[in-house]
């Protein structure tokens, strides 16, 4: 099943990626883009029958875990150096006047 990818595509998709293709740059890639819908002719030959659709290949779970703070962030530590706070941080001179 050959895909015709016509010139307009080709600006289309062009104009769309913001890209701006040479002619030879076109003709390449009006061949690659060809091989890629042949290459997905070619996948909806498989039988998928009872093939459950998926969004992973392995089981995903909740990855997500809880925030929980275990060591702080060491700004009391840090902060410890400072010659001048203000606030809970370093206070410095104005650089801009």
């Amino acid at each position: 099943m050959a895909n015709i990818i016509d010139d307009e595509t080709i600006e289309y998709v062009g104009i769309l990626a913001k890209l701006e293709l040479s002619d030879e740059e076109k003709e390449a890639a009006k061949k690659d883009m060809g091989r890629m819908l042949d290459y997905i002719d070619k996948l909806n030959e498989l039988d998928t029958a009872g093939v459950e659709p998926m969004s992973h290949v392995f089981p995903v779970t909740n990855v997500f875990r809880e925030d929980v703070v275990t060591n702080g962030d060491g700004s009391k530590d840090t902060l410890a150096n400072a010659p001048v706070m203000k606030e809970q941080a370093f206070k410095v001179p104005k650089t801009i006047g």
